[in-house]
């Protein structure tokens, strides 16, 4: 992970929900992640990305869903999220752009 352009690839998005908007006040901020990324990775690219201190990073592996499309069967595609906890008066501003 030697330059930036490596950082992007690995932090796809910031998740906007109800619920992952009210874990910001316990320092926890909600990204999906690319699928091969690891804890290590994730917590480098994102102290990178936002010069904060990460403290903790949690995974989930969210499976591919089946959806029926006009009578056939179709899959929706999993993804990786990370859950990572910053250190204790830092922020990171989700509605601004990187």
């Amino acid at each position: 992970m030697n330059n930036q352009y490596r950082a992007f690839d690995i932090i796809l998005s910031p998740v906007v929900t109800e619920k992952s908007t009210n874990l910001n006040a316990f320092n926890k901020m909600t990204f999906k992640v690319a699928r091969d990324a690891s804890k290590t990775l994730i917590k480098k690219s994102i102290e990178k990305l936002y010069k904060v201190e990460v403290i903790k990073v949690n995974t989930i592996l969210s499976k591919p869903k089946v959806k029926v499309v006009r009578g056939k069967l179709g899959r929706k595609v999993g993804y990786k999220k990370a859950i990572v906890t910053i250190k204790e008066g830092q922020t990171i501003d989700m509605t601004a752009g990187v």
